[in-house]
């Protein structure tokens, strides 16, 4: 203790306080205000095209169709009472339900397999690919590929290919007696007037098949030549072009057998005996068809299979959807696979080591690793769903479109086509409440994955 302080001096006075900065400034060393200033347009595109549409649409969902008087609740009522919106309703639970589940699965399935192959990188490019096209493109592409005529939708076609394969088809649809002939129309076939007998003749003329339509292996006609004990026939196209050309009911040179037509001979309204004609038209029946009357019956005349209707009302839903994972899949793939890249791999080689297969490998250690992965892909195509509308509006025709309705065109409808904006308002609020729940769940999930 010096003398000073013994003797009660005061001590010297503390230095002042440094100068307060003029603004405190971020980890960065910018001002706030710069930071606002740079943030100010930004901010100012958000509030014209977020924040004001969002108000006024929430206060014109509460107005009539003109805007000048209040309607209360009116428009939300709309909602669970039009039948166009409830099918919507319906329909997006549907497109909710199956469009994220399926991408997301078949996301999974791609990434999981695309990195035991060589060319991996290759496949993830080509399925990613879609995702590069607009949904106008990739709606008119589906349009093309679900088109009903199989010469034209590729769909149709393969699906056509496949059936035939099993059940060939008739290769004479519209063939029918001409004038003046033996047959008769009989439960989608015909039937001959008269029953025939053994050592006779039978002649089974028709028309109505175009001679380019009919089967390749078809030969001229011929008539058959009776033989003792046997029914012998020729089944041929009674026509020939040209006025005043051919017989009526006689073969013509010209003329060309049908070549694998099913002949029947029918007693007492059953068949006793079958045959089919060879490729000049000729058939011949053992001597039980005597006294029978001879049947073609109604598969000889069967229409060509012409496919599913892929954008018809039971079908038109599910064949969207379809369309949606083509485009999405690949995203949900790049996703999961970047998530893959960071699962570790000792891990999966201790699973095996300790004798688990792939599949168990997969299920119990992969899955679950990525499930955070998952769910941030799911969410993310959930929110996608709930306002597709592209897709549904190109690819569905006009007499399905009812039946694949959607909130986000309904809303457009009513809008646009039915001159009811207070309606179409309180659809687009009603679609950003379903929307918010599922926005904050995933911006949850990412910012625990920010935090880990």
């Amino acid at each position: 203790m010096t003398s000073a302080t013994a003797a009660g001096a005061s001590p010297a006075p503390a230095s002042p306080p440094p100068a307060a900065p003029r603004g405190r400034k971020s980890v960065t060393g910018t001002r706030r205000l710069v930071a606002a200033l740079f943030l100010l347009p930004a901010l100012v595109l958000l509030g014209a095209l977020v924040v004001y549409p969002i108000g006024y649409s929430i206060v014109r969902s509460f107005y009539d169709s003109s805007g000048d008087h209040f309607a209360g609740f009116d428009n939300y009522q709309a909602l669970f009472t039009d039948d166009g919106i409830r099918t919507a309703l319906k329909n997006n639970v549907i497109w909710v339900v199956f469009a994220p589940t399926v991408a997301t699965a078949l996301g999974l399935v791609f990434a999981v397999l695309t990195e035991r192959v060589r060319w991996g990188t290759a496949f993830k490019l080509v399925v990613f690919m879609p995702m590069a096209i607009s949904m106008l493109a990739a709606g008119i592409i589906f349009r093309l590929v679900y088109d009903q005529d199989p010469d034209k939708g590729v769909a149709n076609a393969v699906w056509v290919g496949v059936h035939d394969t099993f059940a060939q088809s008739s290769a004479f649809p519209k063939a029918h007696p001409g004038r003046d002939s033996p047959l008769t129309p009989d439960h989608g076939g015909f039937l001959t007037t008269a029953p025939v007998h053994t050592g006779q003749w039978v002649a089974l003329p028709l028309v109505g098949v175009a001679p380019e339509q009919m089967p390749d292996g078809a030969k001229r006609a011929v008539r058959a030549n009776p033989e003792p004990g046997k029914i012998t026939g020729t089944a041929w196209q009674d026509f020939t072009r040209g006025k005043g050309v051919g017989r009526l009911g006689g073969v013509d040179p010209s003329e060309l057998g049908y070549d694998g037509m099913r002949v029947e001979a029918v007693k007492d309204g059953k068949v006793v005996a079958s045959a089919k004609a060879a490729a000049d038209g000729t058939f011949t029946l053992p001597d039980e068809a005597d006294g029978a009357r001879l049947r073609l019956p109604a598969e000889n005349f069967k229409a060509p299979y012409n496919g599913v209707d892929w954008l018809g009302p039971s079908l038109v839903t599910p064949a969207i959807i379809g369309a949606y994972v083509w485009m999405w899949a690949g995203f949900a793939m790049v996703l999961i696979a970047a998530g893959l890249a960071g699962v570790p791999r000792e891990l999966l080689e201790a699973a095996r080591v300790d004798g688990a297969n792939e599949w168990q490998v997969f299920r119990r250690i992969t899955v679950p690793l990525l499930a955070p992965v998952l769910a941030v892909v799911a969410v993310t195509l959930m929110i996608n769903v709930l306002k597709i509308f592209d897709l549904v509006f190109i690819i569905a025709p006009g007499s399905s479109q009812d039946d694949a309705n959607v909130l986000a065109l309904e809303l457009y409808r009513k809008g646009f086509s039915e001159g009811r904006p207070g309606v179409a308002s309180a659809i687009a609020v009603f679609l950003l409440l379903l929307v918010i729940p599922v926005m904050l769940f995933n911006m949850r999930r990412l910012r625990r994955e920010v935090r880990r």
